[in-house]
């Protein structure tokens, strides 16, 4: 599990952990894991040619004293000062190893430019001097390695407001920031390499689970299991105006942990799914339900009202999401919108969604006592009590219609067979995405495709 503290946090752990050292061992220990970090990327230092774009601040220092380690293992480092208060220390370090002070004609001729321009405790943008410099990098292809940080984010809720880094590799100190996992400040990190120095961290802001952690949810038959005591799933899915809808979802339900799929709908569009799943029967007892995907014209709100005030745990998706108010106890409920459709629930433009995704996830969860799975490149899945989890590993190519019914099917399936919303939502996002990046091998995938590649995802999983 990866995991991501806030602003605060850090600098009470470091604090704290500076009291205990003698001075400036911890802005040692980072930047020697920022030099390893940057002569990787670089496959060597001899004779690589940084520059160190350095701003005034601890995170300028990191980069200088790293700057310092380069110059004696053979690299050409010059620091272009973005300050009049650059870090003494580190400064002088570089200078003394051989670095030098240049200028932003330096950068075209870079092997690497290393982005010390703003901390954790940046604001988000940049000032015109850093803005010039970073376009001067992006204009010539010259990669980019943050520290910490790409400079211009917001740290803690993964916004990106102003002009900002966008980085080709991201090393970064004691513990993950919620911008690492968050997008759009997530797209911005590009990979992200966690140096340890040591930090003694409260419980995280947020997590990342890990495949490890996902194997430990996942609810593996055992050898007295049968078909009803492995889950029992709904389907309230599809319409005459969407039966794809329906298929393509249970398809997602039965790749995942049920015993027995019911679908629940018009008699054509129960004959489409039972022509695609002949396993499929019609209405009864269930442990969990799986409504809205697909419903269009068809939505009956009375009814899913009457299932949300029910015993059992529901999962609410696309159009089913307009029978959702903040009355009443949802706490067993997951819904899993998109932009478009949080923005429509909270009322707030889709563009504001979308630019501070973990925030209206949050709200969401709280205004409406729900569970939340917010779809997008990174998904963040916020719960009632304000604990989140964001997911990493999605491919783009699993933007294309037809998949969010795949992953409403099988987050219920996963509710069936008895994981909590939250846990039934984190470890559907995980194998929703590990199984279209089996699909797609790095090209384009359909719904069904993502839907026929989860056992083979699962099996990886759990063996």
């Amino acid at each position: 599990m990866r995991h991501a503290h806030t602003v605060e946090q850090v600098r009470a752990a470091e604090a704290e952990l500076m009291a205990k050292l003698p001075e400036g061992t911890l802005m040692q220990r980072a930047a020697t894991g920022l030099a390893v970090a940057i002569s990787n990327f670089l496959g060597g230092t001899y004779g690589a040619r940084v520059v160190l774009l350095i701003g005034s601040g601890d995170n300028g220092g990191d980069a200088l004293y790293a700057g310092a380690n380069l110059a004696r293992r053979g690299a050409q480092v010059t620091a272009v000062l973005l300050s009049d208060k650059a870090h003494a220390g580190g400064l002088e370090a570089l200078k003394v190893a051989g670095g030098r002070v240049g200028s932003t004609d330096d950068i075209p001729i870079a092997d690497v430019v290393v982005d010390g321009i703003v901390g954790i405790g940046g604001r988000p943008g940049l000032r015109p001097d850093a803005l010039a410099a970073v376009q001067v990098a992006e204009r010539y292809g010259v990669p980019i390695v943050a520290v910490d940080t790409p400079s211009g984010v917001d740290v803690d809720t993964g916004a990106t407001p102003e002009p900002h880094v966008n980085a080709a590799l991201t090393v970064t100190f004691g513990t993950h920031k919620i911008c690492h996992f968050v997008d759009p400040a997530a797209t911005a990190c590009g990979p992200v390499h966690l140096v340890d120095i040591g930090l003694d961290l409260p419980p995280a802001e947020a997590q990342a689970l890990q495949a490890a952690d996902i194997r430990a949810l996942y609810p593996v038959p055992h050898g007295e299991s049968d078909k009803y005591s492995r889950g029992v799933l709904g389907l309230m899915v599809g319409s005459t105006q969407y039966p794809g809808a329906a298929v393509i979802a249970t398809a997602g339900a039965l790749a995942g942990p049920v015993g027995m799929v019911r679908y629940v709908g018009p008699d054509a569009v129960a004959s489409a799914v039972r022509e695609a799943h002949p396993e499929v029967v019609g209405d009864g007892r269930v442990q969990a339900w799986t409504i809205g995907s697909g419903l269009g014209d068809e939505l009956d709100i009375p009814r899913i009202r009457e299932l949300l005030d029910a015993d059992e745990p529901v999962v609410l998706d696309a159009d089913g999401l307009k029978a959702l108010d903040d009355s009443g106890d949802h706490v067993d409920v997951l819904i899993t919108p998109h932009a478009g459709e949080l923005s429509r629930l909270l009322g707030v433009d889709r563009a504001t969604v979308e630019a501070e995704r973990l925030k209206y996830a949050r709200l969401a969860a709280e205004t409406f006592d729900v569970t939340v799975l917010l779809k997008g490149a990174t998904t963040v899945i916020a719960s009632p009590d304000g604990e989140v989890r964001i997911n990493t590993n999605a491919t783009p190519w699993l933007a294309t219609a037809g998949a969010g019914d795949v992953l409403a099917g099988l987050c219920g399936a996963l509710l069936a067979g008895g994981l909590t919303p939250l846990d039934a939502a984190s470890a559907g996002a995980y194998l929703h995405a590990a199984a279209a990046n089996l699909a797609s091998d790095g090209g384009p995938l359909t719904a069904i495709t993502v839907a026929q590649a989860l056992p083979e995802a699962t099996r990886r999983l759990l063996n």
